[in-house]
């Protein structure tokens, strides 16, 4: 009766091992643009798109453009990750104030095969900051609308 439990048991080690080691290769992870270049295996990016950069390869049907650090203030310093993309380019890609990536680095450059486009918020200003509920409701009133 005891060997029962401990095959019992030990198949059931086996497969949630097994099934931990599934899900942790299935899962991609967020890293910086410096780790993207190096990484070994697919990951998501974050970064700002430099528009000087942008360049639509007809021959090879890519887009090609250069990110850098989300975080940075300014581009000139910042971390920087040349960028090659297969898919259909968004429509918002030229609003786009940052783009996530989900791919991995192939040569000399980061080849992604999903892009996200990030646009700024419609609840957005002119220089960044949201919108003031109450000041647009006043705003309204003072109108007559």
């Amino acid at each position: 009766m005891k060997a029962k439990y401990i095959i019992g048991g030990l198949i059931i080690v086996l497969f949630m091992v097994w099934g931990t080691a599934t899900f942790l290769k299935t899962t991609i992870q967020y890293v910086s643009i410096e780790k993207a270049g190096q990484s070994k295996r697919t990951v998501q990016v974050m970064g700002k798109i430099d528009f000087d950069a942008v360049n639509f390869n007809t021959e090879k049907s890519r887009l090609e453009f250069t990110i850098y650090d989300a975080d940075a203030e300014q581009m000139d310093g910042a971390e920087r990750l040349d960028v090659y993309y297969y898919g259909v380019v968004p429509g918002n890609f030229d609003q786009a104030t940052s783009v996530v990536l989900k791919g991995k680095p192939e040569g000399d450059a980061f080849v992604a095969e999903q892009m996200l486009v990030k646009c700024p918020s419609k609840y957005q200003g002119d220089e960044g900051e949201y919108q003031d509920m109450e000041k647009h409701n006043e705003a309204v009133e003072q109108a007559g609308v």
